[in-house]
């Protein structure tokens, strides 16, 4: 058969782009069938063609699809809009035997990366999330690592809360006998962090780990367990980056009030805008995000307030 992909989110800049998990294994179980598997092209004819895409804010393609059968999947489709809320509809799920296939690196010509999940789902049912609707409300082991690492150099873990899974120590442990720079992508909950946990992951060959502070009231937890991690590990801003979530139930003062926190850390913030879509240009969010998230600015200017009185001068001087 002949198989086509499409990466919505990346279509047309398939180069240095965050990889589409699922299509690289499509992509490896088709190809282990004998199918001839390639990105689309407008001027052929497919057998089957497999559109997916993460995001729901990415627009879709435009264009008909020349296949007998076009198949839509990924969280992309899944979450739409009611009531002017985000919900979660049930998402086309991969075949066992596709879901723990290893990928199809050479699809997005990677060599020296490792992306996958040893675990899913989430015990916290925060209401921004999609985890709980799509994975359950607990977290829990899925893959080892073998599953889709063989060597590489670095390895990218996309688990949603590592943490809390039961079998935590198990997916560190692996990690570590890996060898390889590990980066936890996504927001590791920093609440369920213990010493024993921070001592595997000092031991690992960190890349960067992610915290996520997305709930102003959590503060009480979160502040003394970064500042434990940070006594620790002694770990600054080229290994730890904080994401600090905004638009969602939360004013502008405190979200300075996390970033400072994190500042005084010597951790890197990072702004999270939810429905970052329908912000208006020129808010004060969007002015925010640039300011913390671009680091050689945020680094140089000493509060947001500042940046703001520098970015007026600067247009006054054009």
């Amino acid at each position: 058969m002949n198989i086509a992909l499409i990466d919505v989110d990346n279509f047309g800049k398939l180069n240095n782009c965050f990889p589409n998990i699922p299509l690289m294994k499509i992509s490896a179980f088709h190809k282990s069938k004998g199918d001839n598997v390639e990105w689309y092209n407008s001027k052929c004819h497919y057998d089957i063609c497999y559109v997916s895409k993460v995001f729901s804010f990415t627009p879709d393609i435009n264009f008909n699809i020349n296949a007998d059968n076009i198949i839509f999947g990924g969280s992309g489709y899944a979450i739409k809009m009611n009531a002017g809320k985000e919900i979660y509809i049930k998402d086309t799920d991969l075949l066992p035997e596709v879901e723990h296939i290893y990928p199809d690196y050479s699809l997005y010509g990677i060599t020296d990366t490792a992306y996958g999940f040893m675990s899913r789902g989430c015990p916290r049912g925060c209401a921004f999330c999609h985890v709980v609707a799509k994975e359950g409300k607990r977290s829990y082991k899925v893959a080892d690592l073998s599953e889709f690492w063989k060597g590489q150099k670095y390895i990218e873990l996309l688990d949603p809360n590592m943490l809390a899974c039961d079998q935590w120590k198990n997916i560190l442990e692996q990690l570590y006998y890996s060898n390889s720079y590990v980066n936890f992508n996504q927001g590791v909950d920093i609440r369920l962090m213990t010493k024993e946990k921070a001592e595997l992951i000092r031991g690992l060959k960190i890349k960067h780990i992610h915290f996520a502070w997305d709930r102003i009231e959590d503060g009480k937890y979160i502040k003394p367990k970064l500042e434990e991690f940070k006594r620790f590990t002694n770990w600054k801003r080229n290994k730890v980056t904080v994401y600090i979530l905004t638009n969602f139930n939360t004013s502008i003062s405190e979200d300075i009030e996390r970033i400072e926190f994190v500042r005084s850390l010597n951790f890197q913030p990072y702004i999270m805008r939810y429905d970052k879509e329908h912000i208006k240009r020129g808010s004060e969010i969007n002015a925010l995000a640039r300011y913390v998230n671009n680091k050689r600015i945020f680094w140089k200017c000493d509060s947001f307030d500042q940046y703001k009185i520098d970015i007026r001068k600067c247009i006054r001087r054009k």
